[in-house]
């Protein structure tokens, strides 16, 4: 068993660990965590989670003091006799307690190891819990000899003592983001954390991850860390190929470089033939920059009236989100781009019904215009969904009003819808 720390806006994480393992493999630990029943897990492409870890004590209650002497206890007996030098982080998370208070945990575990003769270097605390580019940059979870303690405790006061197998690799996201050779800030500048999750959402036709094993084996870039891993790979209704995922909007084409990542055959379309001549540049910088094959289609063609090549396995987009606004707009001008975006997203909605196979799974980021008091304004499609032909994926763990990704400074957020075609 696992348990994932999740990122800013934890539904997110959540969700997408749900589609990939399951309703009856995840379930909520905490506001921040979840746990996971399952015999692998990657953390590279869960764009929602920034840390995991492989559940090692679990305690019915407790407060700081308790759980403190149940770890040193513990890892004192299972370090007693390890071979050179030790590593150690900690992070607590859902205690009331100060960073000194988690350090002098790991000071005492420290003590004691060097009385067996085990050397041990502590990594020290500014919060109770590492934020995950310390916990990344000093590579901890990914070797025996470099190791964080997560310790959560829930509202319950149940607590998980897990260690980690890695953090989100916050430098190969850089990397695929920055470096790629083409970029526009004028389209928009989709996170590849959230086009992760996004295609994560969209593995709702598919079995659970650890029902069926792959045979590939991970590919591993130096510039970015791990890239893909035998449980990440996406597998289709038939052995015979790699499912095959559509981006109708795809811009610069974060979203299928990332499927490319996870294993996916991409196919991308955009109104513009600029567009499809950046994502084309930025998929072969892919494909050499990180030592993989990308198979993918382009062509040019407007989302309300592309006709699509069989087969199209899951579509996953960010469509047309209206423009930027840096502050609430008028009732107005809200209503004048609200009805514009409904226009165009309803249009694609019908256009690619027709197209797609009963079943085919969807997540595409339409917009929401958050007003001066924090609350949301929809597209009226939403409340038309069924008579678009689609129906929403039920969750078990996560509610659809949650599925909102924005920033405290955004006015247009991304609503993430996730869709199964009737």
């Amino acid at each position: 068993m696992y348990i994932a720390i999740l990122g800013r806006q934890p539904a997110l994480g959540m969700g997408e660990l749900e589609t990939t393992y399951g309703s009856d493999s995840v379930r909520w630990f905490s506001d921040q965590s979840a746990v996971i029943t399952a015999t692998h897990f990657s953390l590279d492409t869960f764009g929602g989670t920034q840390k995991a870890g492989r559940i090692a004590v679990e305690l019915p209650n407790g407060d700081w003091r308790r759980v403190s002497m149940k770890i040193v206890q513990t890892f004192v007996q299972q370090w007693s006799t390890f071979e050179g030098k030790l590593t150690l982080g900690i992070s607590a998370y859902g205690f009331d307690v100060s960073s000194r208070d988690v350090q002098k945990t790991g000071i005492i575990l420290k003590q004691k190891l060097k009385a067996s003769g085990v050397s041990l270097r502590l990594i020290p605390n500014s919060e109770p819990a590492l934020n995950s580019a310390t916990s990344h940059h000093n590579k901890l979870g990914l070797s025996e000899n470099k190791v964080e303690l997560i310790v959560v405790r829930s509202r319950s006061g149940k607590v998980i003592v897990a260690t980690s197998i890695g953090a989100q690799n916050i430098t190969a996201y850089a990397h695929r983001d920055q470096m790629r050779p083409k970029r526009d800030a004028f389209v928009g500048m989709l996170p590849p954390k959230l086009a992760q999750i996004m295609i994560n959402l969209a593995n709702t036709y598919q079995q659970p991850i650890g029902a069926s094993a792959s045979n590939l084996q991970p590919e591993v870039d130096k510039a970015s860390g791990p890239l893909s891993s035998p449980e990440r790979s996406p597998t289709s209704k038939s052995t015979e190929r790699a499912p095959t995922l559509l981006d109708p909007f795809c811009g610069t084409g974060v979203i299928l470089q990332e499927a490319a990542l996870m294993g996916y055959a991409v196919y991308g379309t955009d109104l513009s033939d600029k567009m499809i001549d950046f994502t084309s540049t930025n998929l072969e910088w892919l494909a050499e920059s990180h030592h993989i094959t990308v198979k993918s289609t382009l062509h040019q063609g407007d989302a309300m009236e592309a006709k699509w090549k069989a087969p199209i396995d899951a579509v996953v987009c960010e469509s047309y989100l209206g423009q930027p606004f840096s502050a609430p707009p008028s009732p107005s001008k809200l209503d004048q781009v609200r009805k514009n975006c409904n226009y165009i997203i309803s249009e694609f909605l019908k256009n690619i019904s027709g197209q797609i196979a009963p079943g085919t799974p969807l997540c595409i980021a339409v917009p929401a215009w958050r007003d001066i008091s924090g609350g949301f304004t929809h597209l009226p499609l939403i409340a038309q969904l069924e008579s678009l032909g689609y129906q929403r994926h039920e969750f078990r763990n996560v509610r659809d009003h949650d599925l909102l990704y924005y920033r405290e400074d955004q006015v247009v957020a991304r609503e993430l819808l996730v869709l199964v075609k009737s």
